[in-house]
């Protein structure tokens, strides 16, 4: 197959930032026009991504140009995989956020060009096969969304929290970069994969530098996600961005670095993880425990489901520890429940901007008192996503915990699992409350609440079958597919790093 067909779905996204960027310049063009042009670009670039992953038996690894790029960029069923979770992650973001962009003047039809921009970003990461290539790509993510958090330029806490990330992610950027060098001082290059080789060989690998750049990249990926001890900033930027940019920012931004880290921790630092093995458990211990708290001390939604998307972080980091013993089991675990969150955050954060994108309504717990009797299926809906996000069975997200604990289990940390699972019964106090406060208690005054209607609702409708299916539809229909297909594309995922 030829080596433009696998860079295609890169190639067409930037295309579309770029065509966005030409046509935002013409005043007739709408944001519901530019929005359409977006979702085409994106289905383009999904379909030339899936024309990739049905290629090849399903499992390959290629280095596309490799005269021109020299192996920075890699195309493998890995990073295809994740590609496709980052391309539905958009397009959802897109076809949710759509309401409110409307609703709200302060967006233009250049939203959409940064917006392709981050993705492209991120698929770039994905992709990236060298750690100077890996901090280009995070730049260039990182970049586009401090402009898509302070795009509503006319809103103070829109530009502060815009102005905070800017400041933060410079600091863990310069971390990153010196963590690339120390790695390079001590293994004289920065490919994946050749660093691995190199720690193969004690003479001619200096174990402290290594161990010291590491550690350096390591501090950037637990900022980035948002792990304890660097886990406030979260909550004020992600609190100050508009809702589909929070949703964006806490479901795909995040798949995205863990896709980067898990190559390089698989490929690379295989043989030094012990070293940080102590400190993780620590703090995973950390995260969970402080999101909890954080999460539930919040009396507004937004806020609620940011400070819980710490704690989901926790979850993730317990299978992260698991990839030393049953390596092909945690990272596929790892790869599943990013997208049993993803749709769960993408479905709770989207019902939620579009219920308060009419006046910024129904933010709070007691904004959404006796809701379901006003606007039943909104509410059974939002009830879906909750009970996805506490994990309670018949939903993808029970799924998606039931394979990190028992592969905690499996592979002797016993103590992060109950931790987890503590997490978990916390986590039905929270999320049950909002539950039980639409259902069961006396109705506020109910005035400009947006009927069911538009692409919106119907998409976010969609998202909650596919968590309901997400969690039996395996049971209901065996050769139909559903988790089995996904863990099965998840594990050839993982194997594709070993072919390269």
């Amino acid at each position: 197959m030829p080596d433009f067909i696998y860079l295609l779905p890169l190639f067409l996204v930037i295309v579309g930032a770029l065509t966005l960027m030409i046509i935002s310049t013409f005043k007739t063009i709408t944001i519901k026009k530019g929005a359409t042009v977006t979702l085409l670009f994106l289905l383009l670039a999904f379909f030339a991504n899936m024309y990739n992953l049905n290629s090849s038996d399903n499992i390959y690894s290629v280095y596309p140009f490799v005269e021109i790029f020299n192996k920075m960029i890699i195309v493998d069923t890995f990073s295809s995989y994740f590609s496709a979770i980052l391309i539905l992650g958009a397009i959802l973001t897109i076809l949710i956020g759509l309401h409110y962009f409307e609703k709200h003047k302060g967006f233009t039809v250049e939203f959409f060009s940064i917006f392709l921009f981050s993705l492209f970003g991120m698929m770039f990461l994905v992709h990236a096969n060298e750690l100077i290539s890996a901090f280009i790509a995070l730049e260039i993510t990182s970049i586009s969304l401090y402009i898509m958090i302070g795009f509503e330029k006319v809103i103070d806490r829109r530009v502060e929290a815009s102005y905070r990330y800017l400041v933060l992610g410079s600091l863990a950027g310069v971390f990153y970069l010196l963590g690339a060098s120390f790695i390079y001082g001590s293994t004289g290059t920065t490919t994946i994969g050749i660093i691995g080789d190199m720690t193969l060989n004690t003479f001619e690998t200096n174990y402290q530098l290594l161990i010291i750049g590491g550690t350096m990249i390591f501090i950037t990926f637990l900022f980035k996600i948002a792990a304890f001890p660097f886990q406030n900033w979260a909550l004020d930027v992600y609190d100050g961005a508009p809702l589909p940019v929070t949703a964006y920012m806490a479901a795909t931004f995040k798949a995205a670095i863990f896709g980067f880290i898990l190559r390089l921790v698989i490929v690379d630092f295989d043989l030094i993880r012990d070293f940080w093995d102590d400190v993780l458990i620590y703090i995973i211990i950390l995260t969970l425990a402080y999101g909890s708290f954080l999460t539930i001390v919040q009396k507004s939604l937004k806020r609620m489901l940011i400070a819980s998307s710490i704690v989901h972080t926790g979850y993730l980091l317990i299978a992260f520890t698991s990839i030393g013993m049953i390596g092909e089991s945690a990272a596929s675990s790892i790869i599943f429940y990013l997208v049993a969150y993803l749709l769960s955050a993408l479905g709770a954060f989207g019902l939620i901007a579009y219920i308060s994108s009419n006046d910024h309504l129904r933010i709070t717990y007691d904004d959404f008192r006796g809701f379901a009797r006003i606007r039943p299926y909104m509410a059974a809906m939002l009830s879906i996503f909750m009970l996805s996000l506490a994990g309670i069975p018949a939903t993808i997200g029970f799924i998606g915990k039931f394979y990190i604990f028992t592969g905690a289990i499996e592979s002797g940390n016993t103590i992060l699992a109950i931790v987890g699972i503590l997490a978990t019964f916390i986590s039905v106090y929270y999320y049950f409350k909002l539950i039980a406060i639409m259902y069961f208690y006396k109705s506020v005054e109910m005035t400009n609440v947006p009927p069911l209607k538009g692409v919106a609702p119907l998409v976010i409708a969609g998202i909650a079958l596919m968590i309901i299916w997400g969690g039996i539809g395996n049971t209901l229909i065996a050769y139909f597919p559903g988790v089995d297909f996904l863990i099965d594309m998840a594990k050839l995922s993982y194997e594709s790093l070993f072919i390269g």
